[in-house]
């Protein structure tokens, strides 16, 4: 079935599995003793998909979610700890394996259906569904800020319950008693009335082989025990000490390294190459042919690199030879103007009468805005080790997605995904880069290639150059203000709609909006980069809101404020982050503040950024940040991944920008692409609110608001207002009151 679009899942996997409602065929059953070996050893029980029991009464979570620094193997093994009622200290996690068994049906459940309400008869077959399609989309992906407000509210909770309820019954059927009179409590379960006690090790056995309940009694907040508390992570200890494995560090027998050249332009193949010189250096074992790229195979990755500089590459004329950034921006703009004109802009939010609000208005505000391409720019280079023979392929490497892997590096090789093994490490970082599988395949193809194992390494140049961009986008906004200045019309029309849907939609109280969008695709390749679409229209909704409020004279604080009177969630936020910000503080001269607000995967965020402008540069000095993620499993981890993304949307907003020219990529490395560094980066808050509401991400909703908070903080202190990213763009030495720089 390929790889589906959430809307796909939607029309496919539910619409087409309406009609196995009516039976009870597609419901899961109890898997866990198929399961078993896949994850458990001697001596342990698989209770259900999601937990095992040792003889010792340790506890091993099943968590389906790769680790990239986000902490979420933690997260999730505290969700499924605190329902189980097990002793923290006999916990632990495996990452779930690359096998069809373990795609991530409560993922897909929590992603499609939400809260929705599902009556208890039918949650079985629903459960169904999703693991049929879940398995159809090979979906074990890390991505989204999916983990804890899926996988861990629809996944790890339900399963450690319904492990505490087998071992219950269990328990009650080896005492004779009712389960009713049973408690159970770090790990042991409790007959008051006689005063026996024994380990849920005594009743694994037999728990394993009932059915797992598919709604077992879940806790309220009062009663978690491990959740909302924070545990130390179980990745950091390793990475302290030097002993994590990340991909780039696996070493196998007889491995040779190669590392690669790919088509400069998009879309280009391999016209002729002469490797004659190459092939004559010290280590060189061979010249690959991969028709788009040309890889280097030798004893040692600089030799391989070395080499590969020796060869003279030609490449396939194409159609985006002539491309540039500025060509691209003129094509969208092109395309935008066409829509609009015959009417064929397609419609996202179409709410009020938006014609006559603006017909009948003379106080009109327009504004255009733009961000670039963007690379993901992870720490560790794309790499993977492949070891392919005629009938097998082992691949190590580190990825957000092993499962899909498996499946795309078996249909690059013309193999069953039985024939793949697929070893998962921490990465380096991931940002949705590592959801993509082209290294991978490209290690794959190289080791069949010279029939022995390979370590792909590709170089900075190659990682900046080839990667799977965020896309660039402009965006127009047109808005009526009446006369006391607040928004009684809002239009938007931006170019290509990509995902989460919602990301262009506003949060602000505006009777009349219009959302649309038109197709420019390009030849450049995107995938998802972190916060995905909220990323561009945070920084362009947010912007605008801003620009609205000093065109009205109002304080874009309270100008928001009076926008959000009928959501109190967000406006509690809001407020939140105005009051730990000191908002009516004065700074000093040459200083602003900025604010924005995001809700994003889940989860609402309210930024206050706090710069300092002189002789032209920008200081960001402190950045506060207010979240409401419903619920915070780890309030620590939440706090970093704020901080993360933080500083992930500052790089972008201020530095971030992956230019074209004659069709391929300008940036090569950190010189060209620089990183906010450690002594740039600012003091950073964070400030949690546990609304209770449903629960949310923390990996992306961060960075969203970023740097509309930071460019509006510009034009606090500066009066440069900057509708195109990145900041390092504009003349900053520009006269207060002034405007300068690239946008208009």
């Amino acid at each position: 079935m390929g790889k589906w679009s959430r809307r796909g899942f939607i029309t496919a996997g539910l619409v087409g599995g309406g009609a196995l409602v009516v039976g009870i065929a597609i419901r899961p059953g109890h898997r866990a003793p198929d399961m078993a070996k896949y994850v458990a050893k001697e001596g342990e029980n698989l209770i259900n998909a999601w937990v095992k029991i040792d003889e010792k009464n340790h506890v091993t979570a099943i968590v389906p979610h790769s680790e990239m620094g986000q902490g979420a193997q933690t997260a999730l093994t505290q969700m499924l700890a605190d329902e189980l009622d097990a002793k923290w200290e006999d916990v632990t996690f495996i990452e779930a394996p690359a096998e069809d068994e373990y795609a991530n049906h409560a993922m897909a459940k929590g992603y499609i259906l939400g809260d929705s309400k599902i009556p208890s008869v039918l949650v079985g077959t629903v459960d169904g569904v999703f693991l049929q399609a879940s398995k159809a989309m090979h979906l074990q992906i890390t991505g989204g800020s999916a983990s804890i407000r899926t996988t861990g509210v629809y996944g790890m909770r339900v399963a450690g319950a319904a492990a505490r309820e087998m071992l219950i019954e269990s328990a009650a059927e080896s005492w004779g008693v009712n389960t009713a009179e049973l408690s159970t409590d770090q790990g042991i379960i409790s007959h008051k009335a006689s005063g026996k006690q024994a380990p849920y090790a005594e009743f694994a056995a037999l728990a394993a082989q009932k059915n797992p309940p598919t709604t077992p009694q879940l806790k309220t907040p009062d009663q978690f025990k491990i959740m909302g508390r924070d545990k130390p992570r179980f990745d950091i200890p390793s990475k302290v000490d030097g002993t994590a494995q990340f991909g780039i560090d696996v070493v196998v027998d007889d491995m040779k390294y190669a590392t690669i050249s790919a088509a400069p332009v998009f879309g280009a193949k391999l016209d002729k190459f002469d490797a004659s010189a190459a092939e004559k250096m010290p280590g060189v074992v061979a010249v690959v042919n991969l028709e788009d790229a040309v890889a280097v195979v030798a004893d040692g990755y600089w030799q391989a690199k070395q080499a590969l500089a020796q060869i003279n590459i030609s490449w396939t004329k194409t159609a985006n030879d002539k491309a540039s950034s500025d060509t691209l921006f003129e094509q969208f703009q092109t395309d935008m103007d066409k829509a609009k004109a015959s009417g064929d802009s397609k419609t996202d939010v179409k709410v009020g009468d938006v014609e006559s609000a603006f017909e009948n208005s003379d106080n009109v505000i327009q504004r255009n805005y733009r961000v670039p391409y963007l690379a993901h720019a992870c720490m560790e280079p794309m790499n993977a080790v492949a070891k392919v023979s005629s009938d097998h392929c082992e691949i190590w490497t580190g990825t957000q997605n092993p499962l899909g892997f498996k499946h795309d590096v078996a249909a690059a090789l013309g193999f069953e995904a039985s024939q793949v093994r697929m070893n998962n490490y921490v990465m380096g970082g991931g940002f949705g880069r590592r959801a993509t599988s082209d290294a991978v395949i490209q290690a794959a193809k190289i080791s069949r290639a010279v029939s022995m194992p390979v370590k792909l390494i590709w170089s900075r140049e190659e990682d900046v150059q080839h990667d799977h961009y965020r896309p660039a986008v402009a965006s127009n906004f047109s808005a009526v203000l009446n006369a006391d200045g607040m928004p009684t019309a809002w239009e938007n029309q931006f170019v290509d709609k990509h995902e989460p849907v919602e990301a262009p939609h506003i949060l602000y109280g505006i009777e009349n909006q219009h959302i649309h969008y038109a197709d420019s695709p390009t030849h450049i390749p995107f995938g998802p980069w972190r916060s995905v679409d909220h990323s561009q229209h945070g920084f362009f909704t947010e912007s605008f809101i801003d620009e609205l409020a000093h065109e009205a004279k109002q304080d874009p604080y309270q100008y928001r404020r009076e926008l959000l009177r009928d959501s109190p969630r967000h406006l509690n936020v809001l407020d939140m982050v105005a009051e730990k910000a000191n908002w009516s503080q004065p700074l000093g001269e040459n200083r602003g503040r900025g604010i924005s607000l995001q809700e994003s995967f889940g989860s609402i965020v309210a930024e206050v950024v706090e710069v300092t402008v002189n002789d032209g540069k920008v200081s960001v000095d402190r950045v506060v940040v207010a979240v409401d993620p419903g619920f915070a499993v780890s309030p620590n981890g939440l706090k970093a991944q704020m901080e993360s993304g933080v500083i992930y949307g500052l790089t972008a907003a201020l530095h971030g920008e992956i230019s074209i020219d004659q069709g391929q990529v300008v940036q090569t490395n950190f010189d060209s692409y620089p990183m906010v560094r450690m002594k740039d980066a600012p003091l950073i808050e964070t400030h949690i609110i546990n609304s209770f509401e449903s629960w949310g991400g923390a990996g992306e909703p961060g960075t969203p608001g970023t740097a509309p908070a930071l460019t509006n903080a510009i034009y606090a202190a500066t009066g440069t207002r900057i509708r195109e990213l990145p900041v390092s763009k504009y003349d900053l030495n520009a006269v207060f009151g002034e405007e300068k720089g690239a946008a208009s």
